[in-house]
């Protein structure tokens, strides 16, 4: 009887410890803060990223699967992506971003995704002051209503937003698979301020822009799932309980594999620390582009 009730209590305290685990890696642990300096020098707290971690269909997962075991795909062919820049103020001026930063943007851009195949160049630019749409949050009404007056042929053009959404909130985007392409809804807002040159230190040198353009591209954080396989579903991405916070290098926050992906543009990170894609994510790039987003494949 003692026996059994020693097992009981052994398995009880297995299961526990399970709960505890899993809690630990679940989304609303693992998606870390980031603090910030907001424009008029004051240090602010939020979220790098608004995009919501999500399990793929299973269009998408074969997908990941595939090109995470393809040599074929790794090789993106040279795909040209035209930049529509909307930049939307209060009434005030207030959130203006100068010619001089976007094209800093572009080239932030090509930077990071040039040599996976992706070219980004400018196409147009046009600023709007409009109260709500300057503070427009992600899935509002007030963000719909802005993308279906200002988005420029979705199927063809990347469509990114600059604006002031509040709430500490750096940027989001929509997966590739969200909408049909030629939906208005397609694109990525980023905080006015974390543009090249912007105020929004340490993540002002344009990287929130690299980052949401991976989501627009198809990929998911790398800390997706935390320590729970199949993370982000690329294996070559190390898996990571926490989102990154600075650049704390050497931050192993798994049991298994290597060390924490600090570098990668789907992290957390400070905009210095982050400058590198891997293989797969190349890889899964260009599966997405070819199966939700063909016409950026037409010249």
């Amino acid at each position: 009887m003692r026996q059994n009730s020693f097992i009981s209590a052994i398995t009880l305290f297995l299961l526990l410890l399970t709960s505890v685990s899993f809690a630990a890696d679940s989304t609303d642990q693992y998606r870390g803060k980031v603090t910030f300096k907001g424009p008029n020098g004051e240090m602010m707290s939020g979220v790098r990223c608004g995009v919501v971690d999500v399990s793929p269909t299973l269009e998408v997962l074969k997908g990941m699967r595939e090109a995470a075991r393809s040599k074929t795909l790794a090789i993106a062919a040279n795909i040209s992506i035209p930049v529509a820049f909307h930049v939307i103020t209060n009434s005030q001026g207030d959130g203006n971003v100068p010619l001089s930063q976007i094209n800093a943007s572009i080239d932030v851009l090509n930077a990071a995704y040039n040599e996976h195949g992706f070219f980004f160049n400018l196409l147009s630019v046009d600023t709007t002051a409009n109260n709500n749409w300057y503070t427009a949050g992600p899935d509002s009404i007030a963000e719909q209503n802005m993308k279906a007056s200002l988005a420029i042929d979705p199927a063809n053009t990347f469509n990114v937003y600059t604006s002031n959404p509040g709430g500490g909130l750096l940027g989001w985007a929509t997966f590739p698979w969200y909408y049909p392409e030629s939906d208005t809804q397609h694109g990525v807002v980023i905080l006015y301020s974390s543009v090249p040159g912007g105020s929004a230190i340490p993540y002002n040198e344009g990287d929130t822009l690299t980052h949401e353009a991976g989501h627009y591209l198809g990929l998911f954080h790398t800390f997706q799932g935390g320590c729970r396989r199949p993370g982000d579903y690329l294996p070559d991405t190390p898996a990571e309980r926490t989102s990154t916070s600075g650049c704390p290098v050497n931050k192993d926050t798994c049991p298994w594999g290597d060390v924490d992906p600090i570098h990668n543009f789907m992290d957390y990170s400070d905009d210095a620390c982050m400058y590198e894609f891997t293989l797969n994510q190349r890889s899964f790039m260009n599966w997405a582009v070819n199966r939700f987003k063909p016409s950026l494949l037409t010249p």
